[in-house]
């Protein structure tokens, strides 16, 4: 891969990341976003390139707050160590250090993003990558950072200002709520979220479960967020959110252009004896065990790759995926997404993400022939003696092979959306795959809301 360059900016153009500025208890990163967005229209008076840009990560690492995201905002404008130096302030007053919170920020000043950023970028989807990579690759490329207590933020940092997102990608409005109303019940009417849901589709996606009759565009913690609507474009998500006929008095609304619903964490391919712990991937494998229901409605079986290595897969029972899993048989051929998870006995497990079914094991079976003149089932005379109607007592000499019907059809099959990550690939965006369009990118930034800032 050749590295990015942003042709269209003569000056240097500033690319702004951090990561980790949340806890599980408060705060968020996309709202440090829109609070920085704020500051950079307002004060600072910059022009931004591309939207501001969520990057979700490898969602298996053990240390992480909710969905794992990181920030990039690239810019062009005046005065960058100025703001630099009230970027670093912000963060250090807004992060949620006391609930362990460990920021990083990174500046890069560049029209190119170097491979190396590029390589960070693709390691974060699915491995585990230290602060000390980081530091190194920050250093041997010239890029500023600043750290804030264990500073493991600098990792997402580096990764969202590597990640050009020049494939797949999606966008999301995020409405904030003002501070007096953190932790009260967000009020919005499912009826609309429904409707406008049915309107939208297939451009929209995740916003309501059919099946549990849940409203999936709003979180129920005491963060900042009020809703977010993810989907193929600007204009709709914003659409979508303007016609929610929000009651609650909202702080203001930022769209992020996003590797969400990508499956961005799900293209690498590893021999199973390589994979480790708390990475993520694919493989094309073979059943090897009959799937078994355990204890919680969770399926378990083994699977096999091309190496004859063999790993055991698990099947969670919130992804509404078991039943299929149990109707697997084996020799099935079959490809799955996995993240992979380390048991308390140190035994590495995939936990299934998509299943995609290849190649169905045919099951055969016999039975007694039926008489041609009676349409009785004969009986067996002995071994080796043949068969016999009970009837007209005509006689047969062997059974009859039969091809049992899989219940199960090849193809892909995915969790409801009640269990997606956010990374997980929506069936409605299967066929709505696309890539990067600067002008495309351009035009949307000049001639659409993308922000509204509504407090004082």
């Amino acid at each position: 891969m050749n590295k990015q360059r942003y042709k269209e900016c003569e000056e240097k153009i500033l690319h702004i990341g951090f990561d980790d500025t949340d806890s599980t208890k408060g705060q968020c990163t996309t709202h440090l976003a829109f609070k920085l967005v704020d500051i950079l229209i307002k004060k600072f008076k910059v022009s931004f390139i591309d939207f501001p840009l969520l990057i979700r990560l490898n969602p298996n690492i053990p240390i992480k707050t909710r969905g794992n995201g990181s920030v990039c905002l690239r810019i062009k404008g005046k005065k960058y160590e100025t703001i630099k130096e009230e970027i670093i302030q912000l963060i250090e007053n807004y992060s949620d250090l006391e609930n362990g919170a460990n920021p990083g920020v990174a500046f890069y000043e560049n029209n190119e993003i170097p491979q190396d950023l590029i390589s960070f970028n693709m390691h974060a989807m699915n491995s585990v990558l230290s602060k000390q990579i980081a530091e190194k690759i920050a250093s041997k490329n010239k890029i500023q950072y600043h750290l804030i207590q264990k500073g493991y933020g600098l990792v997402g940092a580096l990764a969202s200002i590597g990640c050009i997102l020049n494939k797949d990608h999606t966008y999301e409005t995020i409405a904030y709520r003002k501070p007096e109303n953190l932790g009260t019940v967000r009020k919005i009417d499912e009826y609309k979220v429904k409707k406008l849901n049915d309107e939208s589709s297939p451009y929209t996606f995740n916003n309501f479960d059919m099946k549990k009759k849940r409203i999936l565009i709003a979180p129920h913690g005491p963060d900042p967020v009020f809703c977010g609507i993810r989907g193929e474009d600007p204009v709709t998500t914003m659409r979508f959110l303007k016609c929610l006929g929000v009651k609650e008095e909202l702080e203001g609304y930022l769209t992020f252009r996003s590797n969400q619903g990508t499956n961005h964490h799900l293209i690498n391919e590893q021999r199973l004896s390589n994979i480790s712990p708390f990475t993520a991937g694919f493989t094309n494998c073979q059943v090897v065990t009959k799937p078994k229901i355990i204890r919680g409605g969770h399926v378990i079986f083994y699977v096999k790759d091309s190496f004859n290595d063999i790993m055991p897969v698990a099947v969670y029972e919130p992804t509404q995926l078991t039943k299929t899993a149990t109707l697997l048989e084996m020799e099935d051929k079959i490809e799955l997404g996995y993240g992979v998870n380390l048991k308390s006995n140190n035994l590495k497990t995939l936990n299934l993400e998509y299943l995609i079914i290849k190649d169905l094991k045919k099951i055969v079976y016999f039975e007694n022939p039926l008489c041609t003149k009676c349409m009785k089932k004969t009986k067996s005379e002995g071994k080796n003696k043949g068969f016999q109607c009970p009837i007209c007592k005509s006689k047969f000499e062997s059974k009859i092979q039969f091809i049992k019907e899989r219940e199960l059809k090849c193809g892909l099959y995915i969790p409801d959306p009640i269990a997606h990550r956010h990374l997980t690939k929506p069936l409605s965006r299967y066929n709505l795959m696309k890539t990067y369009d600067s002008s495309n990118i351009t035009s949307f930034l000049k001639n659409v809301q993308w922000f509204l800032f509504t407090s004082a």
